[in-house]
C-alpha cells in the first residue's frame, strides 16, 4: 500500500475513533493505535495521540467530573499513573510486533470474558479498582490501550451507561498525565510528532463532537453493544498478521 493510501486509513481511523470516544467515552486508541501504528512508527503514533487526545476532550471531562463516581475512579486513575512507567519502558525496549501480538490476546480474553455475561453487584472494592488500575497504566505506557480492563471493569458491575461514559472519561485524563511525563523521559516527542498532529487532530476534534452531540440522543442499550463492538474490533486491527490490509 502507498503512503497516500496508508494516510487515508489512518484519517478514517481518526474519524472512526473520534466518533466512539464522544459517544462512548473511550475506544478511541483501541480503534486508531492499531491502524496508526501499521503505517507509522508505534511509538510516534501513541506520543501525537496522547497529545491531541487529551487536549480536544477537555469539553468532555468538563462534565464527566460532575457525574462520575470518584471513589472508584480515583483509585484505579492513580494505580493507573503509577504503572505508566512501566509500560513506557516495555514500549521503549520491546519489539513492536510482539507486543501487538500480546495486546491482542489481552483484548480478546477480556471480550471473551465480557461475551460470558459474567457480572458483579454494589460498588467495586478498593483492592479491585487499584488491581485493575494497575494493569491499565502499564498497557497505556505501552500503547495508550488502557481501556480494556477498565471498560470490562466498569461494565460488569452495576453502573449506568452515563456514569461509566463518565468514569472513563476522568480516568484517561488522570492516566495520561503520567503518560505525559512517562513519554518525555523516553524521548517519545519530537518535532514528527507535531506534524502528525496537524494532520490526524481536525478530523479527530470533529468527530469528538459529533459523538458526543450522537450519545444525547441515542437509547441506553445501545452502549454496552458499542462497547463489545470496539473492544472486538480493537483485537483484531491489533493483530499483526493483518498489517497488509491496512498498510
Amino acid at each position: 500500500m502507498t503512503f497516500d493510501q496508508s494516510l487515508i486509513a489512518v484519517l478514517v481511523a481518526a474519524l472512526v475513533a473520534g466518533l466512539v470516544r464522544g459517544f462512548s467515552g473511550f475506544g478511541a486508541a483501541l480503534i486508531f493505535m492499531p491502524v496508526a501504528s501499521a503505517a507509522i512508527d508505534p511509538r510516534l503514533a501513541a506520543a501525537s495521540f496522547l497529545i491531541f487526545d487529551a487536549v480536544l476532550t477537555l469539553p468532555l471531562l468538563w462534565g464527566a467530573v460532575r457525574t462520575c463516581q470518584w471513589n472508584t475512579v480515583l483509585p484505579v486513575g492513580v494505580s493507573a499513573m503509577a504503572t505508566v512507567p512501566f509500560g513506557a519502558a516495555i514500549l521503549a525496549n520491546a519489539d513492536p510486533v510482539t507486543l501487538r501480538w500480546g495486546l491482542s490476546i489481552l483484548v480478546l480474553l477480556l471480550l471473551a470474558l465480557l461475551a460470558s455475561g459474567l457480572r458483579y453487584s454494589g460498588a467495586p472494592s478498593r483492592l479491585a479498582s487499584v488491581g485493575v488500575g494497575g494493569v491499565a497504566g502499564v498497557l497505556n505506557g505501552i500503547g495508550q490501550v488502557s481501556g480494556p480492563p477498565v471498560i470490562a471493569f466498569w461494565i460488569a458491575g452495576p453502573f449506568p451507561p452515563p456514569i461509566i461514559r463518565a468514569n472513563l472519561i476522568a480516568f484517561f485524563s488522570i492516566a495520561s498525565m503520567s503518560s505525559f511525563v512517562a513519554y518525555a523521559w523516553n524521548g517519545f516527542f519530537t518535532m514528527e510528532t507535531l506534524t502528525v498532529i496537524a494532520v490526524f487532530a481536525p478530523v479527530y476534534a470533529l468527530a469528538l463532537f459529533l459523538g458526543a452531540r450522537l450519545f444525547g440522543r441515542a437509547p441506553e442499550r445501545y452502549y454496552r453493544r458499542i462497547a463489545y463492538a470496539v473492544i472486538a474490533l480493537a483485537a483484531i486491527t491489533s493483530i499483526p498478521a493483518l498489517d497488509e490490509l491496512l498498510r
